[in-house]
């Protein structure tokens, strides 16, 4: 060991840097500091390696979670990161193209069934061709499909409302990735079902087992879950809403790429074809999940899956003892999330009906011109929403949109020629951008750990705004024909007023106490 020389200098500063150490035999060997020696007797110098030898070192070992072979681990995708977006947008894709396609084939299954060989879109009312109009074979087999609609809707609903309220929870503590690989195992596994019944010519009824079965395993609302809470997971509150819009940016990207494929597809080579694109889609996402995505939850530890401890996670969110005004704004905010949604999913359900009768009477190409313009709200939605929130706090972001929904759909339940439906939809541009708000603003109210309790909560909610709206649009739009053709859409603009005003008032409450309180101080 180097003795120190007597010539170091008591202080830090001056002319210490002069006497820090010397080069000698190529190793740079300096002189400790003062502090040091008066700290403790016989500590060696500091040896750093010159910068050749320090080229030569040997690397550090690879990761286990590291692409190549050095890790030990099992082989990953290169450069693996965390981008969920293509496991939502895969799904996406595979479940807008099965949807369609499976009322479809009820449609002209049952049809041949009982002798009827006609098209569900051969009557228009009002469209100069209303001559299938009364016949009682096509009601028949309207009246059918749609029961078998029904039943599968419903079986696929309440059974998955069960598996997400477990598989979410349980999401939190052993990671995201079991539950975006299940069900996406599930879709392919339903579509499979299906081509079994299409192949071997199966009663229909196994179109509600295969349903029941990717119910079992989580279904779409699960993929949906896992990826919203995987955002969350990786994201912090100030990014949060943005990558959020990003996903449902996917949806829309997704449909519209499905609405394209799937109607002309199948009218050039039939179901078969398209259902093997589903399976085909459903694999890739369940092989994308498992190969090419990091794991987002930090600290993962073993848990039980069938236990009501994952139900209770779900019901403690609302109900359990805590900060109150945490609980009450989760409440308001998931009616919110509710009625935006139900309005959303409601016209577009008739949307198609309202295009094809009179006086707009649209043939297929503008039906189509029509969903794509639809869809791109989306991409409008999230291109404003990011534009807004750099001047405009997220809450005011939500507002607008909510303002560009209820004003598109005044106009378009006015609208009696081309050129104003269009113009309806494009003042629904920013429609999109309040749900992604809500969705962000929920995250930021529960713990980091029951993030997929949340969002299964919210899948739930989403599943029952489907049906919620298909019954009540579906309804109204009948009972409304005699005096308002388009009164759905203003019903929805009434309605829509009440989460514009929720979510003014939540805001404006948030930022009343802290006036009070330098009221207080003074």
């Amino acid at each position: 060991m180097e003795a120190v020389p007597r010539s170091a200098p008591a202080s830090r500063g001056g002319s210490g840097r002069r006497a820090c150490g010397a080069w000698g035999g190529g190793v740079w060997q300096p002189r400790p500091r003062p502090s040091a020696v008066r700290s403790g007797r016989g500590l060696p110098p500091l040896r750093l390696l010159p910068l050749r030898a320090a080229r030569r070192a040997p690397p550090a070992p690879a990761m286990a979670d590291s692409p190549g072979p050095a890790g030990g681990g099992r082989p990953r995708c290169p450069r693996a990161a965390p981008a969920v977006e293509p496991v939502l947008f895969l799904g996406t894709v595979a479940l807008a193209l099965q949807a369609p396609l499976c009322t479809q084939y009820l449609w002209d299954r049952l049809g041949a069934e009982l002798g009827y060989n006609g098209s569900a879109a051969s009557g228009a009312p009002g469209c100069g061709n209303a001559s299938g109009a009364g016949d009682p074979r096509q009601q028949e087999v309207a009246t059918l499909a749609s029961h078998w609609n029904l039943y599968i809707n419903l079986a696929g609903f309440f059974v998955g409302l069960f598996s997400v309220t477990l598989f979410g929870p349980w999401s939190d503590s052993v990671g995201r990735r079991p539950t975006l690989i299940l069900p996406a195992v599930g879709m392919a596994l339903q579509a499979a079902i299906y081509l079994l019944v299409m192949y071997l010519r199966l009663p229909v009824g196994y179109f509600l087992l295969g349903r029941i079965l990717c119910g079992l395993m989580g279904d779409y609302n699960l993929i949906l879950a896992s990826c919203f809470a995987y955002v969350a997971d990786i994201s912090d509150q100030r990014s949060r809403t943005f990558r959020v819009a990003i996903l449902e940016a996917c949806l829309g990207m997704a449909g519209m790429l499905a609405s394209i494929i799937g109607g002309q597809w199948r009218k050039a080579q039939g179901y078969i074809n398209p259902f093997w694109l589903v399976f085909a889609v459903s694999l890739a996402t369940a092989l994308y999940a498992a190969l090419c995505l990091q794991e987002s939850v930090k600290e993962r530890k073993p848990a039980k899956l069938f236990t009501l401890s994952h139900y209770v996670s779900v019901y403690r969110l609302y109900v359990a003892p805590g900060y109150q005004r945490s609980r009450q704004k989760l409440a308001l905010y998931s009616l919110t999330f509710f009625l935006i949604v139900t309005i959303h999913f409601g016209a577009r359900d008739i949307f198609v009906l309202y295009e094809l009768s009179s006086p707009l009477c649209w043939g297929s190409d503008l039906i189509g011109y029509g969903s794509a313009a639809s869809y791109l709200t989306y991409l409008s939605s999230l291109a404003g929403l990011r534009a807004l929130q750099l001047c405009l706090e997220d809450t005011w972001v939500a507002e607008l949109g909510l303002l560009s929904n209820i004003s598109g759909l005044v106009l378009i339940s006015l609208a009696s020629t081309t050129p104003l439906m269009f113009t309806g939809y494009g003042i629904l541009f920013l429609s999109m951008a309040a749900t992604p708000v809500i969705r962000a603003k929920l995250s930021k109210l529960v713990d980091e750990k029951d993030q997929g309790a949340l969002f299964a909560s919210v899948a739930c909610v989403e599943g029952l705004c489907s049906l919620v709206a298909t019954g009540v649009f579906n309804s109204l739009y009948p009972a409304s024909l005699h005096f308002m053709k388009g009164f759905p859409f203003l019903f929805g603009a009434i309605i829509l007023l009440v989460p514009a005003a929720l979510v003014g008032w939540i805001e404006i409450s948030d930022t009343t106490p802290e006036y009070g309180h330098f009221t207080d101080a003074s």
